[in-house]
């Protein structure tokens, strides 16, 4: 599953055509994704403009100036392609994507030509369309909880968000209603990276150790976007390029080897915490 990082990735490799951009032409070449297309779905989208491309979560939002939003979720093998005219924008695939058209099941067609395309073999993403004024209070949306990049994230915000929770801490961040878009990679790195231990009750962090996670959590989001997203498995950019995040990887998917801190002599091991991996080194997070 994508994570915060790749999203944002994708949102920003989106921008430049969807934001501004006019849909002459949009079809839908199945009923559904994961979930039913809403009611004259083609039809609500055709001959609007998008005025704004944001994410919430893991969420696309693409606000038309109909009043509605276009809320996108890549699912597990969703991706966007973006061609401009009958050139499809480059990118190097070390994992190929399906290039079969029977798993492209949505086609933005823009009135500069630009086409975007909606593939997704396993139907696992999913789109609607959301009245003016019902984002807060829709039911995907009405129960997420802050942005990690958001300018009310913070160390007070986060023991608050953690007070008498019993529950491992890596579980509670790892909950939505909690914390928006967090996922196991990056949740482990930022662990890591605040020496502490996933297995801590979430409720116990004092107040310095809440300072290093609330630092450590956008600083892994920042770096991971800015490389582009991890690239695991299925995931790529909007414009088909990998990212390069994993080759920073401090502990995810590094079972057995040296931790990276310094004066740091442990090694990474890898748990299972509710059916996840967890990297982590039980020398220095405690």
């Amino acid at each position: 599953m994508p994570e915060l990082p790749e999203v944002e990735t994708v949102r920003r490799g989106l921008a430049p055509v969807f934001e501004g951009g006019r849909l002459a032409r949009v079809e839908a070449r199945r009923p559904d994704l994961r979930f039913p297309f809403p009611p004259r779905f083609v039809e609500r989208l055709e001959g609007q403009r998008v005025d704004t491309l944001r994410r919430r979560a893991k969420y696309l939002l693409a606000g038309l100036n109909s009043g509605e939003t276009l809320l996108m979720h890549l699912g597990m093998s969703g991706s966007f392609r973006i061609e401009d005219g009958d050139v499809a924008t480059p990118g190097e695939f070390h994992h190929p994507r399906s290039g079969a058209s029977a798993h492209d099941h949505v086609v933005f067609h823009f009135e500069t030509g630009a086409r975007v395309v909606y593939n997704d073999p396993r139907r696992f993403g999913s789109m609607t369309l959301i009245e003016a004024g019902e984002l807060a209070t829709h039911p995907l949306l009405r129960d997420v909880g802050v942005e990690p990049l958001g300018p009310d994230f913070g160390a007070e915000r986060l023991l608050a968000l953690l007070a008498g929770a019993r529950t491992p801490l890596k579980s509670a961040l790892l909950d939505q209603r909690r914390i928006a878009g967090l996922g196991n990679i990056y949740v482990c790195e930022a662990l890591h990276r605040a020496r502490l231990s996933p297995l801590r009750e979430a409720g116990s962090l004092s107040r310095p150790r809440a300072r290093a996670l609330a630092a450590a959590i956008p600083q892994v989001l920042q770096e991971a976007i800015e490389a582009g997203g991890s690239t695991l498995r299925d995931h790529r950019q909007a414009d088909g390029a990998l990212g390069y995040f994993q080759h920073a990887f401090a502990v995810y998917d590094r079972e057995g080897a040296a931790c990276r801190h310094r004066r740091c002599a442990g090694t990474i091991s890898r748990i299972v915490q509710s059916g996840r991996s967890t990297f982590y080194c039980p020398q220095c997070q405690l």
